[in-house]
């Protein structure tokens, strides 16, 4: 990455026992010299108040879907331009400022954190796209802006992202905290997501959230995975293989995910469920569809239409489906996965595809993203690894391990 760009490491912050003003000086001065070119940023809380958790007063980004107390949630829309400032946090942002976290502002987001894209730039690979719909905070934690930002994912929203930024994510197991003070899509997979230079500064973030040990402190066992492969092209291919070469002469143990009907019949049953959902959720936007983007406007008319029994179908697939990855998914730590098709896109008319992120998401199963490995081209390609429900610390602890197996040398 180029090192104007440099990430600004969570865990090297805090053992730097850099103050919460001197932080917050350094936050703002990056986001002044940088954010006029990469439109990460939304608006910044003018006041921004620390407080005592674990994390010190550790500067972070909040999407614009999710309300920050005294500034507007305007979803990445003209329809909320006028938007009054939210009266009280999300229940999320309570939950990281007990931990220490000290919100700066507001971080783009597409519009009603669907497909089509904001204004904010890749910082690790211009010209190309940043990701959709988190693509702010992924760009403000690539651009060393923040040491962390929150995203949340309902397809693939934050997972896309940090593959396309080459930075780390986590995806929570869906309903792990309640998503009271956020602009909802789709209420069955709505999930909260964070994102961080590096797996290890995942870790430490989330030890601070949950009052729970670091997970980095346990990463020393070699992990069993599953290897899944997905559509993706050739050089998220060739990234994975050598991924699982260099895993497997470290001790782990790597098999083939070998239920491709399972996969299959997630991925198709997600956006199903996602359009049905959506459209009763965004019932007020559908009703001036003519003002939205063609995405949006196309998502709630299909999800409109969609009967009720195919909706029902839908889920009891997924409920089917479920049973039996959790079966297979057993007797191994994590799935290793592709976190994205290949690199970011070249332009900024789309954010990418987020197919390999559908069937997790519609189990709502935690995702921890990898980054490290490049193309030939050298853009950032991200790894996924997908946990069981409610199994964040054994996943961010297997994030750890494989971190550190794949770290570039020299």
């Amino acid at each position: 990455m180029n090192s104007r760009w440099q990430p600004w490491s969570l865990r090297e912050l805090v053992a730097s026992r850099m103050g919460p003003a001197q932080a917050l000086e350094r936050s703002r001065a990056r986001i002044a010299e940088t954010d006029g070119e990469l439109c990460a940023w939304v608006v910044q809380d003018p006041d921004p108040q620390p407080s005592s958790g674990p994390l010190g007063g550790v500067p972070i980004g909040v999407k614009d879907i999710i309300d920050l107390a005294g500034l507007p949630t305007k979803c990445g829309t003209p329809l909320r331009a006028d938007a009054e400032p939210a009266e009280v946090d999300a229940a999320i942002v309570t939950a990281w400022r007990q931990a220490g976290a000290m919100p700066v502002g507001k971080t783009a987001t597409t519009e009603f954190a669907y497909f089509s894209p904001g204004p904010t730039r890749n910082p690790a690979a211009p010209g190309h796209t940043p990701g959709g719909s988190s693509s702010g905070s992924a760009a403000a934690v690539a651009a060393g802006h923040v040491p962390l930002a929150l995203g949340t994912q309902t397809a693939g929203s934050v997972t896309r992202p940090a593959s396309f930024c080459g930075v780390a994510s986590l995806v929570l197991t869906h309903s792990r905290f309640t998503m009271d003070g956020v602009s909802a899509l789709s209420p069955s997979f709505d999930s909260h997501g964070v994102y961080a230079a590096g797996v290890s500064d995942l870790a430490l973030a989330w030890s601070a959230l949950v009052s729970e040990p670091d997970p980095a402190l346990t990463a020393e066992r070699p992990p069993r995975l599953l290897l899944w492969q997905g559509d993706a092209g050739p050089e998220m291919r060739a990234a994975l293989a050598a991924a699982r070469d260099r895993l497997v002469s470290a001790g782990a143990v790597v098999d083939d995910f070998l239920d491709e009907k399972v996969i299959a019949e997630l991925t198709a049953a997600h956006p199903v469920v996602m359009a049905y959902e959506a459209a009763r959720t965004r019932a007020a936007e559908l009703a001036v569809a003519s003002v939205l983007s063609e995405h949006l406007a196309q998502l709630l008319r299909t999800g409109a239409s969609t009967p009720e029994h195919e909706h029902e179908l839908a889920r009891r697939t997924m409920t089917e489906a479920g049973k039996r990855v959790a079966e297979v998914m057993a007797p191994y730590d994590a799935v290793l996965a592709p976190a994205a098709l290949g690199p970011a896109p070249a332009g900024l008319a789309s954010t990418g595809d987020p197919v390999l992120s559908r069937p997790w998401q519609a189990l709502g199963l935690p995702a921890v993203t990898v980054p490290g490995a490049r193309s030939p081209a050298g853009l950032p390609l991200g790894l996924q690894l997908v946990g069981r429900a409610w199994s964040e610390a054994n996943l961010l602890a297997v994030g750890c391990w494989v971190e550190t197996v794949l770290r570039p040398t020299g």
